[in-house]
């Protein structure tokens, strides 16, 4: 059996399941853990979701689990596609904050839920 430990420092709050997936990071850019994500129309290739983006990637729907440096080339790494999580400890591109994320995610059933705490 796993055990697992709290960290108060996390980004995962509450109970609610946890699912992940390996995506590919599109290049020239430095992703942090916690970047709320947009997926590109064209390519598949994920970056952090600003408001004002026309490709695809204006909707946010993934969050960074862990920091992928994506610079010099298209990198895989994970991010998360359900759960509860801490607004506070989410990185936010141009555009967006805590609640224009949930209203998009809510608007299209996704079941990431953001808490302040």
């Amino acid at each position: 059996m796993e055990t697992a430990t709290y960290d108060p420092n996390d980004l995962r709050v509450g109970s609610y399941p946890v699912a992940s997936q390996t995506v590919t990071f599109a290049s020239g850019q430095n992703i942090v853990r916690g970047a709320v994500l947009g997926k590109i129309t064209a390519s598949g290739k994920y970056v952090l979701s600003a408001s004002a983006a026309s490709d695809g990637s204006q909707v946010p729907i993934a969050i960074a689990a862990v920091a992928v440096d994506a610079t010099a080339a298209d990198t895989p790494g994970p991010v998360l596609l359900t759960g509860e999580y801490d607004a506070s400890k989410l990185v936010f591109g141009a555009g967006h904050d805590a609640a224009s994320v949930e209203a998009s995610l809510r608007s299209r059933g996704q079941a990431i839920f953001l808490k302040t705490l």
